[in-house]
C-alpha cells in the first residue's frame, strides 16, 4: 500500500514512508495556521489604517504584531513550499549535466540546506530558551513578551529540517 509520490526505499520499508507521510500532513497542517498567521497580520493592518486614517487615533501594537505574524506565517509554510517544490531553484547547471551529475548535484544541494536548517533551528529553540528565562520583551511602546513571536521560528525550522529528511528519504530533494 505505498504511495505512488514516495521513493523505491521508503516502499521496501513501511517506517520510512510512514514518516514521509506523517511529515507531509504536519507540513500541511503547518501551512494552514500559516495562512491564518498571514490573514491575522492583514487584518492588523486593516485595523490599523481604520484606526489611524478614519478615526485619527494612534496605533501602538498593530505594526509589531504584522511584523511578527507574517514573518512567522512564512517560517511555519517553509516545509510546506518545500514539500510541494514551490520555492525558486536555479537549475541551470544540474539541468544541463542531467543524468547521474544532476541527481549527485541535487544531493549535495539538499545536504547542505538540510544542514542549515538543522543549525538554524537549533538556534532557534536556544533563542527562544534565552527569551522564556529572561523574561525578555520587544522593548516597544506595546512591549509584549518575546517568546511568542520567536515560537513559530523554532517550530517552522524545525518542521523544515523534518521536511528535508523526509525528501531526501523520498529521492526528491
Amino acid at each position: 500500500m505505498a504511495m505512488a509520490n514516495t521513493s523505491p526505499l521508503a516502499r521496501r520499508l513501511p517506517l520510512i514512508d510512514l514518516y514521509i507521510r506523517m511529515m507531509d500532513s504536519l507540513s500541511r497542517y503547518a501551512a494552514y495556521l500559516a495562512a491564518a498567521m498571514f490573514i491575522a497580520g492583514v487584518f492588523a493592518v486593516c485595523h490599523m489604517v481604520f484606526v489611524r486614517y478614519v478615526l485619527g487615533m494612534s496605533t501602538s501594537w498593530q505594526t509589531e504584531f504584522t511584523v511578527f505574524s507574517v514573518t512567522g506565517a512564512m517560517l511555519m509554510g517553509s516545509a510546506y513550499v518545500l514539500m510541494t517544490g514551490g520555492h525558486v531553484a536555479i537549475t541551470l547547471l544540474p539541468d544541463m549535466a542531467g543524468g547521474v551529475i544532476r541527481k549527485i548535484m541535487q544531493g549535495v544541494a539538499s545536504l547542505f540546506g538540510l544542514g542549515f536548517c538543522a543549525a538554524l533551528s537549533y538556534g532557534a529553540w536556544i533563542y527562544l530558551a534565552e527569551a522564556w528565562h529572561g523574561q525578555w520583551t520587544t522593548g516597544t511602546v506595546w512591549n509584549p513578551p518575546l517568546w511568542p513571536a520567536l515560537v513559530p521560528m523554532a517550530v517552522g525550522t524545525s518542521l523544515l529540517t523534518l521536511q528535508y529528511i523526509a525528501e531526501l528519504l523520498r529521492g526528491e530533494a
